[in-house]
């Protein structure tokens, strides 16, 4: 992985089967909580410990026991389903900031579907150059005039841009930092051939207009990219992609951050590139 913030990341919505969605943060709750409860009583006290103390008892007589030699580390690379590092060098070239010269095995459509996520998910989407760039980078060629006219069509739709926030240009009000990211967290091959791949992105993204006063937080949502992917020009690009919602984890109980926080976040992390 690089910090290339080429194109930044985060948003969903692509292709024509993503949505734009903006959800506010749910209602705080009561400051007040529940009334106290009653101190536990001395007796409770030292059955707790006494049920602590057997626990790590346990726990250390099961870890314990005689050493036995470890198996030396095997030269086999995982399985190319796997999404841990394989140790092969990471592609080099760059097209419009994206990476490119995937490999052409199944390792290589993974690297290129979720660096295509990232792209097809960043900030650059709403600028006119940046958008054309990125379309002619990641879908082969008899798919990308077409894909650019409706990708055109949806990123300048006034009424799109201005319920998210932005003004007909793509731009943030002054003031506010206007985050678009994907994060990718896993691939999938789900068909593959010597030419044709069909691979499964799931990721997070992070969207919206940081900085006080915004009308449009920054949240957090989950998808599932499926690409088809075709070997054309000794790289792997993009023939058709669909978009779901989820698998989405349940919240982490943690404090939201305030704007100005979420704002000095966005300008001081780049957003990353993403080869496995």
């Amino acid at each position: 992985m690089s910090n290339d913030d080429q194109y930044g990341g985060g948003y969903g919505e692509v292709g024509g089967t993503g949505q734009t969605r903006t959800r506010l943060p749910d209602s705080p709750a009561d400051p007040y909580g529940p009334t106290r409860r009653t101190p536990r009583t001395s007796r409770s006290l030292i059955t707790v410990v006494g049920v602590v103390v057997l626990l790590i008892a346990a726990i250390a007589f099961a870890n314990s026991g005689p050493d036995t030699p470890s198996t030396p580390a095997s030269d086999k690379p995982p399985a190319s389903s796997s999404t841990s590092a394989t140790g092969t060098d990471p592609v080099t070239g760059k097209s419009a900031g994206i990476p490119k010269g995937f490999a052409h095995d199944e390792q290589g459509a993974q690297s290129a579907a979720a660096n295509f996520a990232v792209a097809l998910g960043s900030d650059g989407m709403f600028n006119t150059a940046r958008r054309g760039a990125i379309v002619q980078a990641v879908y082969v060629p008899d798919v990308a005039a077409a894909r650019q006219s409706d990708l055109d069509r949806v990123y300048t739709d006034a009424e799109f841009l201005a319920r998210i926030g932005l003004d007909a240009a793509g731009k943030a009000p002054k003031g506010l930092v206007f985050i678009s990211r994907t994060n990718p967290v896993g691939t999938k091959v789900e068909k593959y051939s010597a030419d044709t791949a069909t691979v499964s992105v799931w990721y997070s993204t992070l969207f919206g207009l940081a900085g006080e006063g915004s009308k449009s937080p920054v949240t957090e949502s989950w998808y599932t990219n499926t690409f088809e992917l075709r070997w054309n020009d000794g790289d792997w690009r993009i023939a058709d992609f669909t978009q779901k919602d989820g698998p989405a984890p349940v919240g982490q109980d943690q404090r939201a951050a305030t704007a100005e926080e979420m704002a000095a976040a966005v300008s001081q992390f780049g957003g990353l590139t993403y080869a496995r």
